[in-house]
C-alpha cells in the first residue's frame, strides 16, 4: 500500500482562498467560525500564506491578492457573487451564525431547519466568499420538502 501523500491534519480537498488582507481574514474566521491558525508564511514581513483548522483538520488555506504572482482576486474585489459555497458542519448553527454576523459577515440565509436534514444558515464573509453552516437535525425535526 502506498504511503499517504497528505501532510498530517490535511483532508483530501482543501479550499485555497485569495483574500485581501490575510491578517483580517485570520481574525474573521477565528471570531466567526472558531477556526484556528495553523501558522503563516511571511515574505518581507507580510503574510503570503496561511492555513486554518477546525476540529484539528485543515479547512482552508489562503494567500493575499497578488501573492506568488497570482492574478486571482476575491469575489468582493471583482464585485461578483461567489459561484460556490463552503459547507461546514458546526456544533451550533445559530451561535456560529450570530458570531459570523458580529464578526462582519453578511447574512444570506438565517438559520432554519432544512428538508434535507440539516439546521442550515448561510453568510458571505468580508472577502465575498459564501459559507453554509450546518448541523444534522434529529429525524423528528426534519421538515417536509416544500
Amino acid at each position: 500500500m502506498a504511503a499517504d501523500p497528505r501532510q498530517p491534519g490535511m483532508p483530501w480537498l482543501t479550499p485555497y482562498l485569495t483574500v485581501r488582507d490575510p491578517k483580517k481574514s485570520l481574525a474573521f474566521y477565528k471570531k466567526a467560525f472558531g477556526f484556528e491558525s495553523m501558522g503563516v508564511v511571511k515574505d518581507k514581513g507580510q503574510i503570503v500564506h496561511a492555513g486554518m483548522s477546525y476540529k484539528k483538520l485543515c479547512v482552508l488555506m489562503m494567500s493575499p491578492e497578488g501573492a506568488f504572482g497570482s492574478l486571482s482576486k476575491t469575489p468582493k474585489t471583482l464585485k461578483v457573487k461567489p459561484s460556490e459555497a463552503h459547507y461546514v458542519y458546526v456544533d451550533d448553527v445559530d451561535k456560529t451564525y450570530a458570531n459570523a454576523m458580529k464578526a462582519g459577515a453578511r447574512s444570506v440565509m438565517k438559520p432554519e431547519d432544512a428538508y434535507w436534514g440539516d439546521r442550515h444558515a448561510a453568510v458571505d464573509d468580508p472577502d465575498g466568499y459564501r459559507w453554509a453552516l450546518a448541523k444534522k437535525l434529529p429525524k423528528s425535526r426534519v421538515p417536509k420538502q416544500k
